[in-house]
Protein backbone atom coordinates (compact mmCIF):
# COMPACT_ATOMS: atom_id res chain seq x y z
CA UNK A 1 0.00 0.00 0.00
CA UNK A 2 1.48 3.51 -1.15
CA UNK A 3 2.23 6.29 1.84
CA UNK A 4 0.26 9.25 1.39
CA UNK A 5 1.82 12.44 0.54
CA UNK A 6 1.19 13.67 4.27
CA UNK A 7 3.25 10.38 5.00
CA UNK A 8 6.70 11.99 3.50
CA UNK A 9 5.91 15.38 4.32
CA UNK A 10 6.19 14.26 7.62
CA UNK A 11 8.96 12.29 7.42
CA UNK A 12 11.21 14.66 5.95
CA UNK A 13 10.14 17.36 8.39
CA UNK A 14 11.27 15.01 11.24
CA UNK A 15 14.86 14.57 9.58
CA UNK A 16 15.23 18.39 9.61
CA UNK A 17 14.22 19.28 5.94
CA UNK A 18 13.15 22.56 5.10
CA UNK A 19 10.10 23.40 2.51
CA UNK A 20 9.62 25.92 -0.12
CA UNK A 21 6.31 26.36 -1.68
CA UNK A 22 5.89 25.89 -5.20
CA UNK A 23 3.30 26.33 -8.03
CA UNK A 24 0.28 24.53 -7.44
CA UNK A 25 0.60 21.63 -5.00
CA UNK A 26 3.67 20.96 -5.59
CA UNK A 27 6.82 21.93 -2.42
CA UNK A 28 10.56 21.40 -2.54
CA UNK A 29 12.14 20.23 -0.14
CA UNK A 30 15.91 20.38 1.23
CA UNK A 31 18.37 19.40 4.00
CA UNK A 32 20.99 22.21 5.66
CA UNK A 33 23.50 19.26 5.17
CA UNK A 34 22.71 18.07 1.51
CA UNK A 35 23.27 20.04 -1.70
CA UNK A 36 19.75 18.47 -3.16
CA UNK A 37 16.33 19.03 -3.44
CA UNK A 38 13.07 16.87 -4.38
CA UNK A 39 9.92 18.08 -5.56
CA UNK A 40 6.89 16.42 -3.89
CA UNK A 41 3.45 17.38 -6.16
CA UNK A 42 -0.04 16.29 -4.86
CA UNK A 43 -2.66 16.94 -2.34
CA UNK A 44 -1.56 15.73 1.45
CA UNK A 45 -4.24 13.02 0.93
CA UNK A 46 -2.93 11.21 -1.88
CA UNK A 47 -1.56 8.07 -2.59
CA UNK A 48 2.69 8.67 -3.45
CA UNK A 49 3.89 7.67 -6.84
CA UNK A 50 6.28 5.05 -6.40
CA UNK A 51 9.49 7.37 -7.56
CA UNK A 52 7.70 9.76 -4.83
CA UNK A 53 8.60 7.51 -2.20
CA UNK A 54 12.07 6.48 -3.79
CA UNK A 55 13.12 9.84 -4.02
CA UNK A 56 12.14 10.83 -0.03
CA UNK A 57 13.88 7.60 0.91
CA UNK A 58 17.49 8.60 -1.40
CA UNK A 59 17.38 11.90 0.36
CA UNK A 60 17.07 10.13 4.09
CA UNK A 61 19.80 7.83 2.91
CA UNK A 62 21.96 10.70 1.89
CA UNK A 63 21.33 13.14 4.83
CA UNK A 64 22.18 10.06 7.15
CA UNK A 65 25.29 9.65 5.40
CA UNK A 66 26.25 13.27 5.67
CA UNK A 67 25.61 13.02 9.14
CA UNK A 68 27.52 10.45 10.28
Amino acid sequence: MPKKIRELKAMLLKVGCISEPGKGSHTKWKHPSVNRKIVLSGKDGTDAKRYQEKEVMQLLKDIKEAQS
